[in-house]
């Protein structure tokens, strides 16, 4: 089955000179299951495309299908909906929210989908990524592994069929970054999630089935 079909993606935005180009005729497919590191030079458009996957921007040409719907034949509440209940995403920065717990940042994604058994399958989590002892403690008194964990327990609450990762260690340092590569390839094999990662480090890319580089906007590697 596939999971991703991307069409003819293309992506400009207007600046002081006119129209810049950030993703140009980009086609491929991603069978479901499978693990796709994109990969490329800063600026060459990775961001971009992921953020496209998810729904999160809108593309000027082209078109994203997952699991067989059509992305942007959807409106913007009809992708938020469709996010909520079929992505997880994991950021760079984390981007937990500050004002609550850890285990509060993992039962929110659970709340909004109105799963039950909340706060017990947020906790289950935490402790899955080894932060069991944590549970009540906020983001600015966790270091950047742990809150990049629990991003990861957050990005996998609702059990999502699509994993979308943004330099996912892009934060941390090497020793850090590697456990939370292992953390997360492993969740990633126990739910069977489609998995797109966003990654400078040739290490991380060798460990995805596939490569997809990415070079001034135009898929050069599939």
């Amino acid at each position: 089955m596939v999971a991703l079909r991307v069409e003819s993606l293309g992506k400009q935005v207007r600046d002081a000179d006119g129209w810049l180009t950030i993703l140009d005729d980009v086609s491929f497919e991603v069978d479901a299951g499978g693990t796709v590191a994109v990969v490329g030079a800063s600026g060459s458009g990775k961001s971009t495309l992921l953020g496209l996957l998810a729904g999160l921007d809108t593309p000027t040409s082209g078109r994203v299908e997952v699991f067989g719907k059509d992305l942007f034949a959807m409106d913007e509440d009809e992708r938020a909906d469709w996010r909520l209940r079929n992505l997880g995403f994991v950021f760079q920065s984390f981007q937990l929210l500050p004002q609550m717990t850890a285990l509060e940042n993992v039962m929110l994604p659970l709340e909004l989908a109105g799963a039950p058994r909340i706060a017990e399958r947020a906790r289950r989590l935490l402790e899955r990524v080894g932060l069991g002892e944590r549970l009540h403690h906020y983001p600015r008194t966790l270091s950047g592994g742990e809150q990049q964990r629990v991003a990861i327990a957050r990005a996998f609450a609702t059990e999502p069929r699509l994993l979308l990762a943004d330099e996912p260690t892009g934060s941390l340092d090497v020793a850090t970054g590697e456990r939370v590569i292992e953390l997360l390839f492993a969740l990633n094999r126990e739910a069977g999630a489609t998995l797109v990662l966003v990654t400078h480090d040739d290490a991380v890319a060798t460990r995805c089935a596939r490569r997809i580089t990415l070079a001034a906007g135009r898929l050069v590697e599939a």
